[in-house]
């Protein structure tokens, strides 16, 4: 079993900055990939980032690559997405979730465990 929570959101204007974080429990934080999605209203849940157990792959959305950053520290037990020149429509709520496995994983049916999400607004 793996809890995950997140922090760091915020609101922000246009072209601002944030960095969220996740937060593992459990002592096998390394042998799960780990992903980044996000939910605006109305609207399914989308993939973000995701990044393999060893921190060494990471796939970005189109829209994001570029200014999101992906990263984790094993040691920490945490993910983390660093989201640089935010744009209005990166508004959402954003989710971390944990995949079992030794790839790298851009579909939500396919983790294992979700945290409850934090918002990001970002106004023009």
């Amino acid at each position: 079993q793996v809890q995950l929570v997140e922090s760091g959101g915020g609101s922000v204007q246009a072209g601002g900055s944030l960095r969220l974080s996740c937060a593992a429990s459990g002592r096998t934080f390394s042998s799960y990939a780990m992903g980044w999605f996000r939910q605006a209203p109305g609207k399914e849940r989308d993939f973000v980032a995701t990044i393999t157990r060893s921190g060494g792959v990471t796939s970005y959305k189109d829209s994001v690559r570029g200014r999101f950053t992906i990263s984790r520290d094993n040691a920490k037990n945490t993910m983390y997405l660093q989201m640089n020149s935010l744009k209005p429509e990166d508004t959402a709520v954003y989710y971390c979730a944990a995949k079992y496995g030794s790839s790298w994983y851009t579909n939500a049916y396919e983790y294992d465990y979700w945290g409850q999400g934090t918002q990001v607004t970002v106004s023009s």
